[in-house]
């Protein structure tokens, strides 16, 4: 190597070697060493920012990461198809128990719920029929049943059927006379129906003095009761069933003494794991093969999960370099925008997605194996994870110009979209507590803040317009007269206005990215860094012929790893 650099054309000084070097000569070569430093930081950070095919054809470098990444879009994307058609399967299971249920223990079902309730009953012979009706079916469900199902033990361990009323603990009341005398404290009378005691005469139970209701003390009663199920439909799809708990409940709402007691059924499903499963055929080893899929992708995210990891850590470490240097060299700190340069936002996006693959895939895992039970879980965990990944093809599609327009829009919009909604979300929850107290009582759509937000948000949009209106009822002119105000200045606000706003701040966005890209976007310091010998022949004209050599010996292949982002 000492040759080679004799046969450099070197200045005179710079051969001048021992003791006769002077402070000239030291001074010199410090600035020398001071400029390879600079040439190879600037190579470093080119590299960084160059996309996976320009540093392929740089270096000859396989993008691995870009590799890795469609293989994992595939594969989490199988691994939720196939999970979204079981969880299917778990709903439709339960909710088809659920109206199962209805029909059986609810005398007069029609079908379908009245409002939030299941149906409703007026007269105190038809609550004592739906009463007794439900208790009678609870007995006779072995003969009625059609599917898999079979009695529960209670909380005591019993096969039993409980019966809970709810009323206020003594009173008197004359309506005629407008005379009421009541004591507001509530007790709670329970009584447990077992299936010995369902077998006997029926009238010993029913002519019990617990059934003598004082409807005007009656707030509400419930009767509860646990069965359990299979379900076999999931053998069909080639998997192991699932066992079910079902604890149901009856409610008969009496709180609002109106004369109509609401009638409510709830189904609380639970999956359990199955004590004895002896299951013959192939669905054992199509099981097997679902896990090893499964860790398959658990194996897939990692490596992504390591990958994008690392180069999160090298381009810290590349950006401290640089911020060093820059206040080295300038005398002054680097602007927030290019140190957030350096850190890859995809990158993190894919860091939470491979972390949420690798929860739900674990959880997926137990939940075949029939170790768990959440679906509710996993599915979220799952659907996040997979959005996520979709989301980060756009990282991708950003590498085309015609693409990469409507990212840097968003990008740039997006602060002053958030500023606008912020202030456009004050004015829309004014408009929802104001709709709310006044039309609540006059309008289904406006009867809790939850249906008042969805249905002005609707309005927005557009939708269903002449139902909000026609629906207001007119028992109060003054409540009509101030719905009609309420809507047409909620709907000219938010249409002719905010939202035309809304969409003004995206196109001035999209014109200035337009105009950037015909005129050129505004220089940084990080881009003018870059600039300068940014053509092979004017920095050979303007350095050294020696500096990209002597960069080049001071840095081997093998130390890449050490500062350069793959």
């Amino acid at each position: 190597m000492a040759r080679d650099v004799e046969a450099l054309d070197l200045p005179a000084w710079s051969r001048v070697s021992g003791p006769s070097q002077g402070p000239q000569c030291r001074d010199a070569m410090a600035h020398l060493d001071s400029e390879v430093k600079e040439e190879c930081l600037r190579e470093d950070l080119r590299f960084y920012f160059m996309n996976p095919c320009e540093k392929f054809r740089a270096r000859q470098q396989i993008p691995w990461k870009m590799g890795l990444q469609i293989l994992k879009i595939v594969m989490v994307t199988t691994q939720l198809v196939r999970f979204g058609l079981s969880n299917q399967l778990v709903v439709a299971f339960k909710e088809e128990n659920t109206a199962a249920f209805k029909h059986l223990f609810l005398k007069g079902y029609s079908g379908s719920d009245e409002d939030d309730y299941s149906c409703s009953v007026y007269t105190q012979e038809d609550t004592y029929d739906s009463i007794f009706f439900a208790i009678n079916q609870f007995h006779r469900l072995r003969n009625l049943s059609l599917g898999t199902l079979g009695y529960g033990e209670s909380e005591d361990n019993r096969i039993a059927l409980k019966v809970c009323k709810q009323h206020y603990k003594k009173g008197t009341m004359f309506p005629s006379n407008e005379t009421l005398n009541i004591d507001s404290d509530i007790e709670i009378d329970c009584i447990h129906l077992d299936l010995e005691a369902l077998s006997k005469d029926t009238q010993d139970w029913k002519n019990s003095s617990f059934f003598r209701l004082e409807f005007y003390r009656l707030l509400q009663v419930d009767i509860s009761f646990q069965l359990k199920g299979i379900d076999l439909q999931t053998i069909h799809s080639r998997e192991l069933p699932d066992c079910y708990v079902f604890q149901n409940m009856i409610v008969f709402d009496n709180k609002a003494h109106s004369g109509k007691i609401k009638i409510y059924f709830n189904s609380d499903a639970k999956i359990e794991e199955c004590k004895d499963l002896k299951i013959s055929g192939s669905i054992q080893k199509n099981t097997q093969y679902v896990l090893v899929f499964d860790a398959f992708v658990i194996v897939i995210c990692l490596a992504s999960l390591i990958l994008c990891t690392r180069s999160i850590v090298l381009a810290l470490r590349l950006r401290k370099r640089f911020l060093k240097f820059f206040l080295e060299k300038y005398k002054r700190h680097v602007c927030n925008a290019d140190q957030r340069e350096f850190i890859n936002q995809w990158y993190i996006l894919v860091i939470i997605s491979d972390l949420l693959t690798i929860s739900g895939s674990v959880l997926k895992m137990e939940i075949k194996a029939k170790n768990l039970t959440n679906y509710n879980l996993c599915s979220i965990l799952l659907g996040t994870s997979t959005l996520f990944v979709w989301v980060g093809v756009i990282r991708y599609l950003g590498y085309f110009q015609a693409y990469n327009v409507l990212i840097l829009t968003m990008q740039a919009s997006l602060p002053k979209v958030l500023r606008f909604c912020a202030c456009a979300g004050m004015i829309y929850l004014g408009y929802t507590f104001c709709g709310w107290i006044v039309l609540g009582p006059y309008h289904n759509k406006f009867e809790n803040l939850n249906t008042v937000a969805e249905c002005l948000f609707s309005l927005v949009n557009g939708d269903d317009m002449y139902a909000t209106f026609a629906h207001i009822q007119q028992k109060s002119h003054l409540v009509w007269l101030f719905s009609r105000l309420y809507l047409y200045s909620f709907i000219s606000l938010f249409i002719y206005m905010i939202l035309s706003l809304f969409i003004a701040l995206i196109t001035d966005s999209y014109d200035t990215i337009k105009k950037y890209q015909q005129n050129g976007f505004p220089a940084t310091d990080l881009q003018e860094f870059l600039k300068e010998c940014s053509s092979k022949e004017k920095c050979q004209e303007e350095s050294p012929a020696f500096l990209s050599s002597i960069c080049c010996l001071r840095r081997n292949r093998s130390d890449d790893h050490l500062i350069l982002i793959n």
